[in-house]
């Protein structure tokens, strides 16, 4: 996939993991690994908007994605730059015009579930009391297959732990994975994959190892992505939140087991499991 040359972006991504020691419990001297983090602030035409905890493997389309989550910016074409160096901890983004409502759209912010605390800016919320997602079907089956598939990636975190893992898939096939020690982080960085590729999101499925609160239904309706899968659990407003837009809310998913939050009559049942046998209790 290539994008328009036009938009300048540094390629200053860091190492995931650093090596270190450590004592386990019988006193004994392990070597091994942990997640890096590293502080990344984002200023907009020079402006200093957020700081962002990451593990910096692709801060580039970190911030692109943040921007366009956030709403900050609403077209890829406006973005002249994102400059990223690690000595000062920053990435300058510029544009040709200038945002012209940015003071209103800083204004305004919502204090979200991420790690960390995320924070949502601008109209976001607004915006999604008018969308609706495409009711897309989805079988048992391929559903099982993603989830084989899912089983060959999360290399960083079998290494050092610490982190989570976001991917995009369109049937069992993996677009793209990403690690980061946030959630957030890690579905940022695919939403400024898909940008800078022109990738739809109609006919795509969003995993995460993480828990499905507002914040990730809030950022894959932004994407566009009607099917969202996790291996983890499911908060109240993120129910409420994928019930409003019409997310088809997946979670508790590993190996054959999964269960169904919201939109199940939209989940074909065509790979269901042999009965359990019943438990012995005598």
């Amino acid at each position: 996939m290539t994008h328009d040359p036009a938009l300048y972006l540094s390629r200053a991504s860091r190492e995931a993991t650093l090596a270190i020691s450590a004592v386990d419990e019988y006193g004994q001297v392990r070597d091994g690994y942990i997640s890096a983090e590293y502080p990344l602030t984002i200023y907009l035409d020079k402006r200093e908007i957020i700081t962002l905890m990451t593990m910096g493997s692709q801060p580039e389309l970190l911030v692109l994605g943040w921007l366009r989550n956030q709403n900050l910016i609403r077209d890829i074409s406006q973005i002249k730059a994102i400059q990223v160096d690690w000595e000062t901890e920053s990435a300058a983004v510029t544009t040709y015009q200038g945002v012209t409502d940015l003071d209103e759209k800083l204004e305004h912010k919502t204090v979200t579930t991420g790690c960390g605390q995320g924070t949502v800016f601008g109209d976001v919320m607004a915006r999604l009391e008018q969308l609706r997602l495409p009711a897309v079907t989805l079988y048992q089956s391929q559903l099982y297959a993603t989830l084989q598939t899912l089983t060959t990636h999360n290399e960083i975190y079998r290494r050092a732990g610490a982190v989570h893992g976001c991917a995009l898939c369109e049937g069992a096939e993996i677009l793209s994975f990403v690690e980061d020690v946030g959630r957030h982080n890690a579905v940022d960085t695919i939403a400024g994959y898909m940008w800078l590729n022109s990738i739809e999101g109609a006919d795509k499925l969003f995993y995460t190892t993480g828990r499905l609160t507002s914040e990730m239904v809030i950022k894959v309706a932004q994407m566009g992505i009607p099917i969202l899968l996790s291996r983890s659990g499911v908060t109240q407003m993120g129910l409420e939140m994928a019930r409003k837009v019409g997310v088809l809310m997946i979670a508790r998913a590993k190996g054959q087991h999964f269960q169904v939050y919201h939109g199940a009559e939209r989940l074909v049942l065509d790979a269901i499991p042999p009965v359990r046998p019943a438990k012995d209790i005598s």
